[in-house]
């Protein structure tokens, strides 16, 4: 393991990143930021920044996931189901042919596979579900295809949580997939207070990483194809390919439960912040720190997990596991990431990250947050020190207190052949379409 912890420091060293180089995005507003006093739509059921114009692109019948735009402006929508809620699955192929806004022909196909992840590659459609990723080949300008899909890789475990597949693709014909972690903390006994964490995390060996494979082949399996990229993360729904910086960026839903297991150690204020939303660059070899450790943003360090030994003020052994490149505040959920390469937008825009969070459950006693969409503006391959609101409103209450009680909750997002920006909601399956129209 101390090899693999000295290649990911020689690493990211080549791609200029460093612990003294870390930095901690704070909330900040702009002229393209939301304005928070503004009122939100009620038949829109969200708000975005002055200049930008938000339209119901369609409301979809299904627990509503990530998305891909062809190059002919279609949208491909993924839909899954998720703790009963929502009984139908697949692909939505969406199209606006009269250019107001709104989805006018809608078709759906794959409706036996539930799934997440949707990402075009070389004009085929890869489609990740929870224990595959799938690949649909289109003839001519096919809405549907009429052909059943490959299977690119297969025989990932079953599991409860964090099962979803998500991916990128680079320019090399690689696509990384993000396999979660099946517990909070890889305790002995799961959630239960005092419980020790395993050591080593069996999760580690299959689980709570990036594997690589190669994104033209098919038939492979997870046992016997993958090249384990990365290990301790635990899990990385959130993760993008950026074509101007070129590497691999995913941001990791930090853990849970700090007060409610280790009441000696953490109020439940700190535990409502803590720990933070981490966001990084994958590079081979990366040990990112679950279950050991997890990021303090507020004290600036990583520090060592309750179930390892740690208090919630000792620092994790220096060295180990890499620092994050940005943080944001606990339990916002990290759903998806994309770099905006369009010029419908303001060019400040441009190859800066949006980053799609789903919003808290486990804040209480204080009330949930996080439903909301972030832009963080990039400096060169690294992200600048502040980060924006894009878009909020979404749950519909000033005040939520229970998650099941929020009118949408933002999950994915895509970026459209003319520059404007798609964004999906889980438990409603609306699709919003963005775009700027000026001051």
């Amino acid at each position: 393991m101390r090899q693999r912890h000295l290649m990911w420091l020689l690493t990211s060293m080549a791609f200029g990143v460093s612990h003294s180089a870390g930095l901690w995005a704070a909330q900040v507003s702009s002229a393209y930021s939301v304005d928070a006093s503004a009122p939100i739509d009620p038949d829109l059921g969200m708000k975005v920044p002055p200049g930008f114009e938000a339209t119901v692109f369609a409301d979809m019948d299904g627990y509503a996931r990530h998305m891909a735009v062809r190059n002919d402006g279609t949208l491909y929508l993924a839909l899954t189901v998720r703790m009963g809620r929502g009984s139908t699955m697949g692909i939505v192929a969406m199209r606006d042919n009269d250019g107001d806004g709104a989805a006018d022909v809608i078709e759906r196909f794959a409706t036996n596979i539930p799934g997440t992840a949707l990402q075009f590659h070389d004009g085929d459609l890869y489609f990740g579900s929870k224990t595959a990723v799938y690949r649909f080949s289109f003839e001519g300008d096919e809405l549907v295809p009429a052909a059943d899909p490959e299977i690119v890789v297969d025989g990932f475990p079953v599991q409860r949580l964090h099962d979803a597949k998500t991916f990128a693709i680079d320019n090399d014909h690689n696509i990384y997939i993000n396999v979660g972690a099946p517990s909070n903390a890889c305790m002995e006994e799961f959630r239960t207070r005092g419980s020790l964490g395993q050591q080593p995390c069996p999760h580690l060996e299959v689980q709570a990483g990036v594997w690589r494979y190669d994104a033209d082949a098919n038939g492979q399996t997870h046992a016997d194809d993958g090249v384990q990229i990365a290990t301790g993360t635990r899990n990385a729904v959130a993760i993008a390919w950026s074509e101007d910086h070129e590497q691999v960026y995913f941001l990791a839903h930090g853990r849970d439960a700090l007060s409610s297991l280790y009441p000696e150690h953490f109020t439940v204020e700190e535990s409502a912040e803590l720990p933070s939303e981490e966001m990084h660059i994958l590079v081979e070899g990366g040990n990112y720190g679950w279950p050991y450790s997890y990021y303090d943003h507020i004290q600036g360090k990583r520090l060592l997990a309750p179930e390892y030994g740690g208090d919630g003020k000792q620092e994790s052994e220096a060295g180990l596991y890499a620092e994050p490149i940005a943080t944001f505040p606990g339990h916002w959920a990290p759903n998806d990431l994309m770099f905006y390469t369009g010029d419908q937008f303001p060019a400040r825009f441009r190859n800066g990250a949006f980053i799609v969070f789903h919003g808290s459950w486990n804040r209480a006693p204080l009330p949930q947050a996080g439903y909301n969409v972030v832009f963080q503006p990039f400096d060169g391959a690294l992200p600048g020190p502040d980060f924006e609101i894009f878009a909020e409103g979404f749950e519909g209450t000033d005040v939520l207190d229970n998650p099941a009680d929020a009118t949408h909750r933002p999950t994915g997002i895509a970026e459209g052949v003319d520059g404007e920006i798609y964004i999906s909601s889980t438990v409603s399956g609306r699709v919003w379409q963005v775009r700027y129209v000026g001051e």
